[in-house]
């Protein structure tokens, strides 16, 4: 039974990895597309754990506010809208939602506007920075090339290397952090999730910034290194915050999985809560650091 459900998660990660790879790489419609499909599936089971709590949140205004703000995301990327019309959806988003729930034949309680703002920011918000980062232009191409100097890389599109480089860096910081937990753990982490330890969590950390030092060495030699080992440090902890911010939903819903689409790995939410937070914090981590670091 074990050694089937092992070769199940085995099998299934090979697969979402193999898919995740295939989108990354193709970029543009079929990037977005394919992120709209895994956020209205988490987002899904997201609400699924606010409704074992007695919340009744606006489950389809959010879906439908959600896939616009991917959709918007996109078009601005592609120069096909306005960035203020892009920027303006998450504040029009969140009074729809709001005036969707005082409609309602019973109104809308706190908990049910705060479970369904905090979706549109979790699943719709946090994941349209993967379009951001992997349709990546700075407003001063002259400036991020001084950091990451593609001599070497010519050909291939900045967005995608930057993407390619978070989702490696997350998958170490997992796989660190569950070999170093495994061979060196003896401390609970929290009590959120008592299965990671605080060794786990510092080998993920370090797993992490190993390989985007070396990332951003191949990028640049001169300083690469440094701005990856930052970016390193910051995936690993966006991705612990993101796995123990889905364990204490989990747990107030008294739920062991958020779902049970994926074989041997639970929900969807259950595989891409590490990948929440991060897309953001790298976007603007580049965007807004790299200039003080060269000024």
């Amino acid at each position: 039974m074990l050694a089937d459900l092992s070769r199940q998660r085995i099998l299934s990660g090979f697969a979402i990895g193999g898919f995740g790879l295939l989108v990354v790489l193709q970029g543009n419609w079929l990037f977005t597309i394919s992120l709209g499909l895994i956020v209205h599936l988490a987002l899904l089971e997201f609400f699924r754990m606010a409704e074992f709590t007695g919340i009744r949140p606006a489950t389809k205004t959010t879906l439908v506010a959600c896939q616009l703000l991917l959709l918007t995301t996109q078009l601005d990327c592609a120069g096909a809208l306005s960035s203020d019309i892009a920027a303006a959806v998450l504040p029009l988003s969140g009074a729809a939602i709001c005036c969707w729930l005082i409609l309602q034949p019973v109104t809308g309680s706190i908990a049910d506007i705060a479970s369904s703002i905090f979706g549109l920011f979790y699943l719709g918000f946090l994941p349209s920075h993967w379009i951001k980062l992997r349709n990546f232009v700075d407003h001063d191409p002259s400036l991020i090339m001084k950091v990451f100097h593609q001599s070497n890389l010519e050909e291939v599109n900045l967005g995608l290397t930057i993407t390619l480089a978070t989702c490696l860096m997350i998958v170490a910081s997992d796989i660190g952090a569950y070999f170093f937990g495994r061979v060196f753990g003896k401390h609970s982490l929290s009590p959120i999730s008592p299965s990671k330890t605080i060794e786990g969590a510092i080998g993920g950390v370090l797993s992490a910034i190993t390989l985007g030092m070396i990332y951003g060495f191949t990028i640049n030699p001169n300083i690469g290194f440094v701005i990856g080992g930052i970016l390193g440090l910051l995936i690993s902890i966006c991705a612990l915050v993101g796995d123990l911010t889905e364990s204490m939903m989990k747990r107030d819903a008294g739920l062991k999985d958020s779902g049970n689409v994926l074989p041997g790995h639970g929900g969807i939410l259950d595989r891409i809560d590490s990948y929440l937070f991060a897309p953001a914090i790298v976007f603007y981590s580049i965007t807004l650091i790299t200039p003080l670091l060269l000024s």
